[in-house]
Protein backbone atom coordinates (compact mmCIF):
# COMPACT_ATOMS: atom_id res chain seq x y z
CA UNK A 1 0.00 0.00 0.00
CA UNK A 2 2.85 2.38 0.84
CA UNK A 3 4.48 1.73 -2.52
CA UNK A 4 1.18 2.38 -4.31
CA UNK A 5 0.71 5.68 -2.41
CA UNK A 6 4.26 6.67 -3.34
CA UNK A 7 3.58 6.03 -7.05
CA UNK A 8 0.33 8.02 -6.91
CA UNK A 9 2.09 10.94 -5.23
CA UNK A 10 4.88 10.93 -7.78
CA UNK A 11 2.48 10.67 -10.74
CA UNK A 12 0.41 13.56 -9.37
CA UNK A 13 3.50 15.70 -9.19
CA UNK A 14 3.33 16.17 -5.42
CA UNK A 15 6.20 15.36 -3.06
CA UNK A 16 6.00 11.96 -1.46
CA UNK A 17 6.04 11.65 2.29
CA UNK A 18 3.75 12.96 5.01
CA UNK A 19 0.38 14.61 4.25
CA UNK A 20 1.86 17.95 5.29
CA UNK A 21 4.64 17.57 2.74
CA UNK A 22 2.17 16.57 0.03
CA UNK A 23 0.05 19.63 0.80
CA UNK A 24 3.02 21.98 0.42
CA UNK A 25 2.34 23.01 -3.14
CA UNK A 26 4.65 25.20 -5.15
CA UNK A 27 3.44 28.51 -6.56
CA UNK A 28 3.29 26.91 -9.98
CA UNK A 29 0.93 24.18 -8.74
CA UNK A 30 -1.29 26.70 -6.95
CA UNK A 31 -1.46 28.92 -10.03
CA UNK A 32 -2.23 25.98 -12.34
CA UNK A 33 -5.03 24.78 -10.05
CA UNK A 34 -6.58 28.24 -9.83
CA UNK A 35 -6.39 28.67 -13.61
CA UNK A 36 -8.16 25.35 -14.10
CA UNK A 37 -10.80 26.55 -11.64
CA UNK A 38 -11.33 29.75 -13.62
CA UNK A 39 -11.70 27.81 -16.88
CA UNK A 40 -14.03 25.28 -15.26
CA UNK A 41 -16.40 27.94 -13.92
CA UNK A 42 -16.33 30.00 -17.12
CA UNK A 43 -16.99 27.03 -19.42
CA UNK A 44 -20.72 26.49 -18.66
CA UNK A 45 -21.56 30.12 -19.39
CA UNK A 46 -19.56 30.25 -22.60
CA UNK A 47 -20.89 26.89 -23.76
CA UNK A 48 -24.42 28.03 -22.99
CA UNK A 49 -24.20 30.55 -25.81
CA UNK A 50 -24.67 27.82 -28.41
CA UNK A 51 -26.14 24.95 -26.40
CA UNK A 52 -29.41 26.60 -25.35
CA UNK A 53 -30.84 28.35 -28.43
CA UNK A 54 -33.90 29.65 -26.59
CA UNK A 55 -31.63 32.00 -24.65
CA UNK A 56 -31.20 34.02 -27.85
CA UNK A 57 -34.86 34.98 -27.70
CA UNK A 58 -35.02 35.74 -23.99
CA UNK A 59 -31.61 37.40 -23.71
CA UNK A 60 -31.71 39.58 -26.83
CA UNK A 61 -35.20 40.16 -28.22
CA UNK A 62 -37.01 40.90 -24.96
CA UNK A 63 -34.43 43.45 -23.70
CA UNK A 64 -34.51 45.02 -27.16
CA UNK A 65 -38.26 45.58 -26.77
CA UNK A 66 -37.70 47.34 -23.43
CA UNK A 67 -35.10 49.61 -25.05
CA UNK A 68 -37.45 50.33 -27.95
CA UNK A 69 -40.12 51.58 -25.54
CA UNK A 70 -37.96 54.48 -24.40
CA UNK A 71 -36.86 55.19 -27.96
CA UNK A 72 -40.48 55.74 -29.02
CA UNK A 73 -41.13 57.86 -25.91
CA UNK A 74 -38.24 60.19 -26.75
CA UNK A 75 -39.36 60.40 -30.35
CA UNK A 76 -42.88 61.29 -29.28
CA UNK A 77 -41.47 64.06 -27.07
CA UNK A 78 -39.25 65.36 -29.90
CA UNK A 79 -36.18 64.93 -27.73
CA UNK A 80 -32.71 65.59 -29.22
CA UNK A 81 -31.45 62.69 -31.37
CA UNK A 82 -28.63 61.86 -28.97
CA UNK A 83 -31.15 60.85 -26.33
CA UNK A 84 -32.06 57.84 -28.45
CA UNK A 85 -28.38 56.93 -28.44
CA UNK A 86 -28.33 57.34 -24.66
CA UNK A 87 -31.16 54.81 -24.37
CA UNK A 88 -29.52 52.34 -26.75
CA UNK A 89 -26.24 52.47 -24.86
CA UNK A 90 -28.05 52.07 -21.55
CA UNK A 91 -30.00 49.09 -22.91
CA UNK A 92 -26.74 47.40 -23.89
CA UNK A 93 -25.24 47.93 -20.43
CA UNK A 94 -28.35 46.49 -18.78
CA UNK A 95 -27.13 43.04 -19.81
CA UNK A 96 -24.04 43.33 -17.63
CA UNK A 97 -25.93 44.56 -14.57
CA UNK A 98 -28.45 41.70 -14.79
CA UNK A 99 -25.59 39.23 -15.10
CA UNK A 100 -23.88 40.71 -12.04
CA UNK A 101 -26.90 40.52 -9.72
CA UNK A 102 -28.29 37.18 -10.93
CA UNK A 103 -25.30 35.12 -12.13
CA UNK A 104 -22.71 36.59 -9.77
CA UNK A 105 -24.31 37.93 -6.59
CA UNK A 106 -26.75 35.05 -6.16
CA UNK A 107 -24.51 32.23 -7.37
CA UNK A 108 -22.88 31.19 -4.07
CA UNK A 109 -26.25 31.28 -2.33
CA UNK A 110 -27.68 28.97 -5.00
CA UNK A 111 -24.69 26.65 -4.63
CA UNK A 112 -25.28 26.57 -0.88
CA UNK A 113 -28.96 25.69 -1.38
CA UNK A 114 -27.98 22.85 -3.73
CA UNK A 115 -25.36 21.46 -1.36
CA UNK A 116 -22.37 22.28 -3.59
CA UNK A 117 -20.82 25.03 -1.50
CA UNK A 118 -19.06 22.57 0.82
CA UNK A 119 -17.23 21.14 -2.18
CA UNK A 120 -15.93 24.58 -3.10
CA UNK A 121 -14.47 25.18 0.34
CA UNK A 122 -13.10 21.63 0.63
CA UNK A 123 -11.38 21.69 -2.77
CA UNK A 124 -7.69 22.76 -2.87
CA UNK A 125 -8.34 26.04 -4.68
CA UNK A 126 -8.91 29.70 -3.96
CA UNK A 127 -12.62 30.52 -3.80
CA UNK A 128 -11.77 33.82 -5.47
CA UNK A 129 -10.84 31.82 -8.57
CA UNK A 130 -14.40 30.44 -8.65
CA UNK A 131 -15.84 33.95 -8.76
CA UNK A 132 -13.28 35.09 -11.33
CA UNK A 133 -14.30 32.20 -13.58
CA UNK A 134 -17.97 33.06 -13.16
CA UNK A 135 -17.18 36.69 -13.95
CA UNK A 136 -15.27 35.85 -17.14
CA UNK A 137 -17.94 33.45 -18.36
CA UNK A 138 -20.73 35.88 -17.50
CA UNK A 139 -18.84 38.69 -19.19
CA UNK A 140 -18.62 36.76 -22.45
CA UNK A 141 -22.28 35.73 -22.23
CA UNK A 142 -23.46 39.27 -21.51
CA UNK A 143 -21.20 40.80 -24.16
CA UNK A 144 -22.99 38.82 -26.87
CA UNK A 145 -26.36 40.12 -25.71
CA UNK A 146 -25.12 43.69 -25.29
CA UNK A 147 -23.47 43.68 -28.72
CA UNK A 148 -26.62 42.37 -30.43
CA UNK A 149 -28.85 44.95 -28.71
CA UNK A 150 -26.41 47.72 -29.63
CA UNK A 151 -26.07 46.64 -33.28
CA UNK A 152 -29.77 45.99 -33.88
CA UNK A 153 -30.90 49.19 -32.19
CA UNK A 154 -28.27 51.24 -34.02
CA UNK A 155 -29.37 49.88 -37.42
CA UNK A 156 -33.12 50.03 -36.76
CA UNK A 157 -33.20 53.48 -35.14
CA UNK A 158 -30.35 55.08 -37.03
CA UNK A 159 -28.17 56.01 -34.08
CA UNK A 160 -24.91 57.67 -35.08
CA UNK A 161 -21.96 57.81 -32.70
CA UNK A 162 -19.29 60.50 -32.63
CA UNK A 163 -16.20 59.20 -30.85
CA UNK A 164 -13.05 61.31 -30.62
CA UNK A 165 -11.16 59.31 -27.96
CA UNK A 166 -11.45 55.61 -28.79
CA UNK A 167 -8.70 54.56 -26.40
CA UNK A 168 -10.30 56.34 -23.44
CA UNK A 169 -13.69 54.90 -24.36
CA UNK A 170 -12.28 51.36 -24.40
CA UNK A 171 -10.49 51.99 -21.11
CA UNK A 172 -13.67 53.29 -19.45
CA UNK A 173 -15.63 50.30 -20.74
CA UNK A 174 -13.07 47.85 -19.36
CA UNK A 175 -12.90 49.64 -16.01
CA UNK A 176 -16.69 49.68 -15.79
CA UNK A 177 -16.86 45.92 -16.26
CA UNK A 178 -14.04 45.35 -13.75
CA UNK A 179 -15.77 47.50 -11.15
CA UNK A 180 -19.16 45.89 -11.85
CA UNK A 181 -17.95 42.32 -11.47
CA UNK A 182 -15.87 43.30 -8.44
CA UNK A 183 -19.09 44.60 -6.89
CA UNK A 184 -20.71 41.30 -7.89
CA UNK A 185 -18.07 39.40 -5.91
CA UNK A 186 -18.79 41.53 -2.84
CA UNK A 187 -22.53 40.96 -3.21
CA UNK A 188 -21.95 37.22 -3.61
CA UNK A 189 -20.36 37.12 -0.17
CA UNK A 190 -23.08 39.27 1.39
CA UNK A 191 -25.91 37.25 -0.14
CA UNK A 192 -24.28 34.07 1.10
CA UNK A 193 -24.36 35.36 4.67
CA UNK A 194 -27.89 36.78 4.41
CA UNK A 195 -29.38 33.52 3.17
CA UNK A 196 -32.99 33.64 2.00
CA UNK A 197 -33.02 37.41 1.87
CA UNK A 198 -30.69 37.22 -1.13
CA UNK A 199 -33.59 36.69 -3.53
CA UNK A 200 -35.44 39.77 -2.24
CA UNK A 201 -32.28 41.85 -2.40
CA UNK A 202 -31.75 40.76 -6.00
CA UNK A 203 -35.22 42.00 -6.86
CA UNK A 204 -34.48 45.26 -5.05
CA UNK A 205 -31.34 45.81 -7.12
CA UNK A 206 -33.19 45.78 -10.46
CA UNK A 207 -35.77 48.50 -11.08
CA UNK A 208 -34.48 51.00 -8.46
CA UNK A 209 -30.97 50.69 -9.87
CA UNK A 210 -32.30 51.25 -13.39
CA UNK A 211 -33.59 54.61 -12.19
CA UNK A 212 -30.73 55.91 -10.03
CA UNK A 213 -28.03 54.78 -12.48
CA UNK A 214 -29.59 56.68 -15.38
CA UNK A 215 -29.87 53.76 -17.78
CA UNK A 216 -32.51 55.51 -19.89
CA UNK A 217 -31.59 59.17 -19.33
CA UNK A 218 -28.53 61.25 -18.40
CA UNK A 219 -27.65 60.77 -14.74
CA UNK A 220 -27.00 64.50 -14.35
CA UNK A 221 -30.75 65.13 -14.50
CA UNK A 222 -31.16 63.56 -11.05
CA UNK A 223 -29.18 66.25 -9.27
CA UNK A 224 -28.10 65.19 -5.79
CA UNK A 225 -29.41 61.63 -6.30
CA UNK A 226 -27.31 61.37 -9.44
CA UNK A 227 -24.22 62.60 -7.60
CA UNK A 228 -24.75 59.95 -4.91
CA UNK A 229 -25.21 57.27 -7.58
CA UNK A 230 -21.92 58.24 -9.24
CA UNK A 231 -20.16 57.95 -5.89
CA UNK A 232 -21.32 54.36 -5.19
CA UNK A 233 -22.56 52.71 -8.43
CA UNK A 234 -19.99 51.67 -11.07
CA UNK A 235 -22.79 51.34 -13.64
CA UNK A 236 -23.76 55.01 -13.24
CA UNK A 237 -20.16 56.22 -13.47
CA UNK A 238 -19.18 54.09 -16.45
CA UNK A 239 -22.37 54.73 -18.42
CA UNK A 240 -22.13 58.49 -17.96
CA UNK A 241 -18.49 58.52 -19.08
CA UNK A 242 -19.21 56.33 -22.12
CA UNK A 243 -22.10 58.57 -23.18
CA UNK A 244 -19.90 61.64 -23.02
CA UNK A 245 -17.24 59.89 -25.11
CA UNK A 246 -19.59 58.18 -27.58
CA UNK A 247 -21.49 61.37 -28.37
CA UNK A 248 -18.68 63.91 -28.36
CA UNK A 249 -19.72 67.37 -29.47
CA UNK A 250 -23.38 66.88 -28.57
CA UNK A 251 -25.26 68.99 -26.06
CA UNK A 252 -24.70 66.60 -23.17
CA UNK A 253 -26.36 67.67 -19.90
CA UNK A 254 -23.98 69.20 -17.40
CA UNK A 255 -23.59 68.28 -13.77
CA UNK A 256 -21.30 65.22 -13.94
CA UNK A 257 -17.48 64.91 -13.92
CA UNK A 258 -15.41 64.60 -17.06
CA UNK A 259 -14.70 61.11 -18.50
CA UNK A 260 -11.09 61.24 -17.27
CA UNK A 261 -12.17 61.89 -13.68
CA UNK A 262 -14.84 59.22 -13.91
CA UNK A 263 -12.19 56.77 -15.14
CA UNK A 264 -10.20 57.46 -11.95
CA UNK A 265 -13.34 56.89 -9.89
CA UNK A 266 -13.77 53.52 -11.60
CA UNK A 267 -10.16 52.58 -10.80
CA UNK A 268 -10.78 53.32 -7.13
CA UNK A 269 -14.06 51.38 -7.17
CA UNK A 270 -12.37 48.37 -8.76
CA UNK A 271 -9.54 48.29 -6.23
CA UNK A 272 -11.89 48.68 -3.26
CA UNK A 273 -14.41 46.09 -4.44
CA UNK A 274 -11.79 43.44 -5.29
CA UNK A 275 -9.96 43.96 -2.01
CA UNK A 276 -13.18 43.84 -0.01
CA UNK A 277 -14.37 40.75 -1.88
CA UNK A 278 -11.13 38.90 -1.18
CA UNK A 279 -11.26 39.75 2.53
CA UNK A 280 -14.89 38.67 2.81
CA UNK A 281 -14.26 35.39 1.01
CA UNK A 282 -11.30 34.59 3.25
CA UNK A 283 -13.51 35.27 6.29
CA UNK A 284 -16.30 33.05 4.94
CA UNK A 285 -13.83 30.29 4.11
CA UNK A 286 -12.49 30.36 7.65
CA UNK A 287 -16.02 30.09 9.05
CA UNK A 288 -16.84 27.26 6.67
CA UNK A 289 -13.79 25.22 7.61
CA UNK A 290 -13.84 25.83 11.39
CA UNK A 291 -17.48 26.22 12.37
CA UNK A 292 -19.47 24.73 9.52
CA UNK A 293 -21.87 27.67 9.56
CA UNK A 294 -22.31 27.85 5.79
CA UNK A 295 -23.79 24.41 5.20
CA UNK A 296 -27.50 23.76 4.77
CA UNK A 297 -28.80 21.31 7.34
CA UNK A 298 -31.87 19.07 7.23
CA UNK A 299 -32.38 19.65 3.50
Amino acid sequence: MAAWAHRVAVSAGSPAGSPAASAAWSRRQVLATNLRTVVGRAYPRVRGLVRERSWVFFEILLPFLATSTFVFVYRALNAPPQYIGFVVLGGAMTAFWLNVIWMMASQLWWEKSQGNLELYFAAPMDVMAVLVGMAIGGLILSSSRAAMVLVIATVVYGVSFAVDQWLLLALVFGLTLAALYGLGMVLASLFLMWGREAFHLTQLLQEPIYFVSGLNFPIGRLGLVGALAISILPLAVGLDAMRQLAFAGSDYPKGTPSPAIEALILVAMTAISLGLARWMLRTLERLARKEGRLSVRWQ
